[in-house]
């Protein structure tokens, strides 16, 4: 699966991890930044990962910052992004079967590198459920 990742510098850490260990799966990743632990500003980078998930170079994105909540706010921004702040395995399931999200938000301060880990293999394996979900999809859009 091609994944698109995003972080700012609170986020640097977790999104480099996190990255590593999917490629290490054999995912293809792209890496839209930062690269850096200087201060930058977090809608640069996720917007861009969200973008790429929107016009289908990506299938999936993974956005980081400290908290996760100013990244999901600027991917459900982009049109056709479903972004959504998962801080346990049981939401990144939910939020695939009943809402179909297409990006996942962690937050570095909350959710630890192994945790992190089974969260987004939660995102990536579990299949939207469709019927009586996609008619609520089909209005969040």
């Amino acid at each position: 699966m091609k994944i698109a990742f995003a972080s700012d510098h609170g986020g640097l850490e977790l999104k480099n991890a996190v990255k590593l260990y999917l490629d290490e799966k054999g995912h293809e990743t792209t890496d839209f930044g930062t690269y850096t632990n200087e201060s930058c500003d977090y809608p640069d980078f996720a917007r861009r990962a969200a973008q790429a998930v929107a016009n289908g170079d990506c299938e999936k994105g993974i956005i980081v910052c400290t908290t996760g909540i100013g990244v999901s706010m600027v991917a459900n921004k982009v049109k056709g992004v479903r972004c959504a702040l998962c801080t346990n395995v049981d939401m990144a399931v939910m939020t695939r079967k009943h809402n179909n999200a297409n990006v996942l938000a962690l937050g570095q301060k909350y959710v630890d590198l192994t945790l992190a880990k089974q969260i987004a293999d939660a995102f990536l394996n579990t299949e939207f459920e469709g019927g009586r979900h996609q008619t609520r999809v089909d209005k969040i859009e």
